[in-house]
């Protein structure tokens, strides 16, 4: 068993409170009536290109009549997906044999004792080569609950000839400010994410730690008392970032509804610059031109870094993303579901999912294959960047502290560093205390 398992009263009661949620909804059972054949191991999938139906269909192959693998499909947005998991876990619901999870969901999953714990041996045969940001997104309370699959990260995406005409030298690392003030002298907008959605909350916790702060600074406390970070030099520079491109307009007239897909089109345009945003960028980017859509000469034009620093000097800690595997507890065959993790988080199936599906590897010796190299020649710069990755605030609470920033950062032009990092901090506390909805 892991260590720092949550005391027994603890325990039941935050799985009485996901209980509580899950009687609001349906009460979901993975019972039915018995198969012939091979144990059947279901797999709760997010939305993707066909890739993880691929490996079920590839380790169901591989473990030879042992077990089979079927894929259920989650909603498309990463906070239905933590609902729907979460009332069916809290249910008991057995056919939780493998989930894919958002990071920042593990801790609430986790604490109640919701995922049946990683075997040592699994453990150490899934994690060697993990690089260090997708290790911590996949860990709660120092214990390994998830297995690591697939990690994303953002990193900075610039135009050569705006780079060129600023004057900066992207060989090496470049900050928030000085990409701020080349977009600002040449006319051109900043490709970042405005919206009031889960995009805001990654980009404010990429500026927090990439000051050496954190938005939560006891993730393991109670709801009462849990801390934040957001009231100190970290958050205001934070604030003052967010402010000057919505304020100033840098980041163009959509702005505040603009996510992953609009600031890559922002990008793409004539008045595109620099732009933090995941790797689906590049593939997209190149069927646009394929389709002739886009000019052919915007991919020689287009350059990659590691994510801006917040703090000249200060490396920064881009954004993670990704999907972890999980075993529900109540799953009645978790030995066979980490006999099929292990199958699906090798490394070569982590290859084939970045080449087919573009979802970066979590393994650091992948980037190292030949077809990710000719595929994707920006590998270097995503290992690199997932290395030094920083997950956002690992919390049972994660909800209310990522829907707490969300109402108070958005619209950008609308944050004050004077205020806005204490209204937050103010916002969200009261939230955990039962003082206020959000």
């Amino acid at each position: 068993m892991p260590k720092n398992q949550p005391p027994a009263a603890a325990r039941r009661r935050r799985r009485a409170t996901v209980v509580a949620v899950a009687a609001a909804g349906l009460l979901l059972s993975g019972c039915g009536p018995a198969e012939e054949g091979p144990p059947v191991l279901t797999w709760y999938i997010n939305p993707d290109d066909g890739g993880q139906a691929a490996l079920a269909q590839k380790c169901t192959a591989d473990a030879g009549g042992d077990y089979r693998i079927e894929v259920t499909l989650l909603p498309s947005d990463a906070s239905s997906q933590r609902e729907q998991l979460a009332r069916r876990l809290a249910a008991g619901d057995t056919s939780l044999d493998i989930m894919s999870l958002d990071p920042p969901f593990i801790p609430e999953l986790a604490e109640p004792g919701f995922l049946a714990p990683v075997p040592a041996d699994v453990a150490q045969r899934t994690t060697g080569n993990t690089l260090e940001g997708a290790l911590a997104g996949a860990m709660w309370k120092d214990e390994l609950v998830t297995v690591p699959f697939w990690a994303n990260t953002q990193i900075l995406w610039y135009r050569k000839s705006v780079a060129e005409a600023a004057g900066l030298d992207m060989s090496g690392s470049v900050t928030w400010d000085q990409i701020i003030d080349a977009a600002r002298d040449q006319d051109k907008h900043l490709g970042v994410q405005g919206a009031r959605a889960e995009s805001m909350t990654v980009w404010v916790n990429a500026l927090i730690e990439s000051s050496g702060e954190n938005i939560v600074t006891n993730p393991e406390a109670t709801a009462d008392e849990v801390r934040l970070g957001l009231e100190s030099e970290a958050g205001r520079k934070a604030a003052e970032i967010v402010a000057t491109i919505g304020r100033e307009g840098l980041g163009g007239p959509g702005l505040p509804t603009q996510a992953e897909n609009e600031s890559m089109l922002q990008f793409q345009g004539q008045r595109g610059s620099f732009m933090v945003n995941w790797p689906f960028v590049w593939p997209a980017t190149n069927a646009g031109v394929d389709a002739g859509n886009l000019d052919a000469s915007l991919i020689e034009d287009i350059g990659w870094g590691v994510y801006p620093q917040t703090v000249e000097g200060t490396p920064s800690a881009p954004p993670l993303g990704g999907i972890n595997l999980g075993v529900g507890s109540e799953s009645r065959n978790p030995e066979l579901a980490y006999q099929a993790i292990e199958c699906i988080v090798s490394t070569e199936n982590q290859v084939e999912y970045f080449v087919t599906n573009g979802n970066p590897p979590s393994d650091s010796t992948a980037y190292d294959d030949p077809s990710i190299i000719e595929q994707f020649p920006m590998a270097e710069t995503i290992r690199e960047s997932l290395d030094q990755s920083a997950p956002r605030p690992q919390t049972p609470y994660y909800n209310e502290v990522s829907t707490g920033i969300q109402q108070n950062w958005a619209p950008p032009s609308g944050v004050d560093p004077d205020t806005t990092p204490k209204n937050t901090s103010d916002f969200i506390t009261e939230v955990l205390r039962g003082e206020r909805l959000l």
